[in-house]
């Protein structure tokens, strides 16, 4: 790798230190925050996963036609990860879950 290859990697990765640093250096201020907000902070995880899977699950067949398949592994796959997620309260479980189901179907299929 190149001097500039390696010096944008470096940035980079500092850059990202920082700024997931900057939330934990700042997490012993939110014992006080009120109990709505702490319960809205809760759900931060389940959120992110809805966001990241559901465009994949959602965005109709292989064939672009937008049609949803019911027959796609994604479908299973996405319904039980959100039961996982459910039952235990886990964004691993979830995604444990869920990509064990996918694969599964993937390889009979």
């Amino acid at each position: 790798m190149t001097a500039a290859a390696w010096l944008a990697a470096i940035i980079g990765g500092l850059g990202t230190f920082l700024e997931r640093w900057s939330f934990l250096a700042v997490a012993d201020r939110t014992a006080g925050l009120p109990e709505p907000v702490r319960e809205a902070r809760r759900m931060i995880p389940a959120a992110a996963m809805a966001a990241l899977v559901a465009p994949a699950v959602l965005r109709g067949s292989a064939g672009g036609d937008g049609l949803l398949d019911l027959w796609d592994a994604r479908l299973p796959a996405a319904v039980l990860g959100m039961l996982a997620m459910w039952r235990w309260r886990n964004v691993l479980a979830a995604i444990t879950v869920g990509m064990a189901v996918l694969l599964g179907l993937e390889a009979i299929t």
